[in-house]
């Protein structure tokens, strides 16, 4: 049975109906761009088939009830008493709650069933799916229109001030306005996004190592403030701002940990650009090697990945096959993704699969991902 056949014969167990309205929104995949994306620079993801649904129907109060079938869990809050409590995947409907009420919507409320299929924890931004899920929820509900732009900056003022983690807007973004069969290009400083197409006669293959480490328990906001510290150095708003030659020309200025971090986001940032340059040539060879070299920043410059990150990897590059791979999402632990010739998956699993059981003794999940519309609300027969 599907996530969304589930969610509605969940629903409809709940509450003896079926649901007015069903929502999905896609988790992502980051091809390239890897933390740049809170300093302003490029990201390129795609929005993946892997999903949150939440099948709902209005209330003719303002309490907000939904079931968690993931989590085997109920919760429930009020819109007009609104107080954070703890870090449950409730509050994420919550922040989305204070973030569109405080940005001035009116909002009512419903009840309804969640269930989805994105890994939790792997990187593949299962919150920032259920964010921008609660948002379609809230605004089907209440009848306003939210453009994908707008919700990205709803749901990305929710993970920052409501959760606590200083996420960037690429996940968001990528949620709400993902393209079917395209990577999307966005520019985070401007907002401005680019379909790109994915190189033909390749798959992209999620590894899933098993490992997991959650955002607010990492170093991620730390890492942020050191790129924040060395934008300062510079007298710039972000990192965007610098290229690599000034970057050197100042580095006897800086810490060794400083230059190591800011030479991570202004080379990723290049090397997203080239990227897009060679998906739009059809260059799988040189999109490969781009996203090694980005996994090679991420480990030795900003110091985010992890052993069973880079054994995965290790492992895919050594594949005849495999034109690249790399960490993928916010790091310690989680997923790597390698870029493979088509009608080689299996192959590939298979080697993946011993060399990774060797190194580390865990059995890697991987499966394919292709890339998906972005986030829509419809009805239960659509």
């Amino acid at each position: 049975m599907s996530v969304k056949q589930s969610v509605i014969q969940h629903f409809h167990q709940q509450f003896r109906t079926l649901p007015k309205y069903l929502v999905r929104a896609p988790g992502r995949v980051n091809l390239i761009g890897e933390h740049t994306d809170y300093n302003n620079g490029f990201v390129l993801p795609i929005a993946i088939d892997r999903e949150i649904w939440i099948a709902i129907q209005p209330r003719n109060d303002n309490q907000v009830v939904l079931h968690s079938l993931d989590f085997t869990s109920s919760n429930s809050f009020s819109l007009d008493q609104l107080k954070f409590k703890d870090s449950g995947w409730i509050e994420y409907i919550k922040g989305v709650a204070w973030s569109l009420m405080d940005e001035g919507y009116s909002l009512s409320g419903w009840e309804g069933s969640v269930m989805g299929d994105i890994p939790i924890g792997a990187g593949l931004s299962s919150s920032a799916a259920l964010e921008i899920a609660a948002i379609h929820v809230f605004s089907a509900v209440q009848g306003f229109n939210i453009s994908a732009d707008k919700m990205a900056l709803i749901g990305q003022k929710a993970e920052n001030e409501w959760i606590g983690v200083n996420c960037g807007i690429m996940d968001q973004l990528i949620s709400a306005g993902g393209k079917a069969d395209q990577a999307i290009l966005i520019d985070c400083e401007s907002l401005k996004t680019r379909s790109v197409p994915i190189p033909s006669e390749t798959n992209i293959v999620v590894m899933d190592t098993g490992t997991r480490r959650g955002l607010m328990d990492s170093a991620y906001n730390e890492r942020r403030s050191q790129c924040e510290s060395v934008a300062r150095f510079f007298g710039v708003s972000s990192l965007r701002e610098v290229s690599i030659e000034q970057l050197k020309s100042q580095k006897k200025g800086l810490s060794q940990l400083e230059f190591k971090r800011a030479h991570h986001v202004v080379s990723e940032n290049q090397r997203t650009l080239e990227a897009v340059q060679a998906m739009e040539h059809n260059d799988s060879k040189k999109l490969g090697g781009l996203m090694v070299e980005s996994h090679k920043s991420l480990r030795d410059d900003f110091d985010v990945s992890a052993e069973s990150l880079n054994e995965i990897v290790k492992a895919a590059i050594q594949f005849p096959n495999c034109y690249g791979a790399r960490m993928t999402g916010a790091g310690f632990g989680g997923c790597a993704i390698a870029l493979i010739k088509s009608g080689t998956y299996e192959a590939f699993g298979d080697q993946i699969a011993k060399k990774y059981l060797s190194a580390t003794g865990q059995e890697p999940i991987l499966y394919v991902c292709n890339a998906s519309k972005g986030a829509e609300c419809m009805k239960p027969d659509a």
